[in-house]
């Protein structure tokens, strides 16, 4: 099936199941009828709990599903519709007091009936997450606890409001009903058991372990890793894995990574990992033989789903990572299609794996285009960033036929996106991988 047509259906999954419960709501003998405002109140808390539920499956990692469009941009997707739906919820209330002020009795968590302080709780660990995630940098939130807490907030937030329409009753009054809701439940809590229970466990029996820590320039550290009573996994070249090192499979907190090794090497895999965060700077303290899991293969943003007759890659900074495994594994193909790589560094030492591509040069047919931001003194080479005069001075004439993939920081990605539109790339040639997970 083409991945346009997959993507259209899982579309319209989510768009069902989003209104499903709405329909569970009007079908059958409806409730007497209490005025339009809190008719409509209920429409929109029902729309925006399954939005919620959907939450889960949005990160639960289904190959098939995240597919047509990647998991960043599902990923991406999970993070920008949580505010509808919370919109949706928070309306439920408010257009309840609009309606009849004397409901506000129903916000004391002392003297409300259990069925109002189970929403009130459910609004509160839903504010919560919306808190600590758009805040959680500037709160100085470790990314291990936000996850952590992100996860457990989410589980209430849905199970007390499941318990809110369970005893609020009006909507679920008769046993078919009830059966539906069940079956929502069920699935909602079958996500989460994926997620927490079935997935660490198949990573339980497939451990790997670290066989090397390598210091990189730019402040960058390669793990290699093994895997252990088994074959391990093959990966193809610009894709992604999710570790956990040193803790058990079933941790709340797992570490998303590009693959730098090539796609051709067999006997492990390595990850090139910047010192950015908390878990990335200790990465260097790493031994030989700490037992790791990894969660993968992940990722669209691959040459070898997009194939053309040439490629262009577009690295900024640690955005190198995906690139530099695409090159190895041209190399290791002897792929003899012309490439050319873009990468800005802020400084000539922050040019992680520079060396390597400078020898790729002469193996490959690859042209390298190194844009410094402070360069050194004595510099001739490109400076400042890239942008659409940089890239017309030195893409071929048949550019728009190529590949382009660009990896680094997101206002760069959304420049180049601009950028390369402009210049005439095809939509269907231009491949991002945004890696900004929270």
């Amino acid at each position: 099936m083409p991945l346009a047509v997959r993507g259209a259906f899982w579309i319209g999954i989510y768009l069902a199941v989003a209104v499903v419960p709405l329909v569970f709501a009007v079908l059958g003998e409806s409730p007497p009828a209490r005025g339009f405002l809190i008719d409509f109140s209920v429409a929109l808390g029902f729309v925006g709990l399954s939005m919620m539920g959907l939450q889960f499956a949005l990160v639960a990692r289904f190959q098939h599903m995240v597919a047509p469009f990647g998991e960043d941009a599902v990923v991406q997707f999970h993070r920008q519709i949580s505010p509808v739906a919370t919109v949706f919820i928070l309306a439920h209330p408010l257009l309840l007091l609009v309606q009849d002020t004397s409901v506000i009795g129903l916000f004391n968590p002392v003297t409300a009936p259990w069925r109002a302080r189970f929403a009130v709780v459910s609004t509160v660990c839903l504010l919560a997450i919306m808190f600590t995630s758009i805040w959680r940098r500037r709160l100085h939130i470790r990314y291990e606890t936000w996850q952590g807490l992100h996860t457990v907030l989410a589980i209430a937030s849905v199970l007390f409001a499941l318990a809110h329409i369970l005893l609020v009753g009006r909507y679920v009054d008769t046993p078919w009903k009830r059966v539906l809701w069940a079956v929502m439940t069920a699935a909602f809590v079958g996500l989460i058991v994926w997620v927490r229970l079935v997935r660490p466990l198949r990573r339980l029996r497939r451990p790997w372990e670290v066989a090397r820590v390598s210091a990189e320039r730019g402040e960058t550290t390669t793990v290699t890793l093994r895997p252990v009573g088994h074959e391990g996994f093959r990966f193809e070249p610009g894709q992604f894995g999710w570790i956990t090192v040193g803790r058990s499979p079933f941790a709340l907190t797992q570490h998303p990574f590009s693959f730098s090794s090539s796609a051709e090497a067999v006997g492990g895999v390595q990850m090139s990992i910047k010192a950015l965060g908390d878990f990335t700077r200790s990465v260097t303290e790493l031994r030989t033989g700490t037992r790791a899991y990894l969660d993968g293969p992940h990722g669209v943003f691959t040459p070898d789903r997009n194939e053309g007759p040439g490629f262009v890659l577009i690295a900024g900074g640690i955005g190198i990572t995906p690139a530099i495994s695409m090159l190895r594994t041209f190399a290791d193909r002897d792929d003899p299609r012309p490439c050319h790589l873009f990468y800005a560094s802020r400084t000539l030492d922050d040019a992680t794996f520079l060396e390597e591509v400078r020898e790729l040069e002469v193996r490959l047919n690859l042209t390298l285009v190194l844009v410094l931001e402070d360069p050194p003194q004595g510099w001739t080479g490109e400076r400042g960033r890239i942008d659409e005069p940089l890239l017309q001075k030195w893409l071929p004439k048949r550019y728009p036929r190529m590949q382009f993939f660009i990896c680094g920081p997101p206002p760069m990605l959304d420049a180049m996106e601009s950028t390369l539109a402009r210049v005439g790339v095809p939509t269907a040639h231009i491949h991002t991988e945004r890696f900004f997970f929270v």
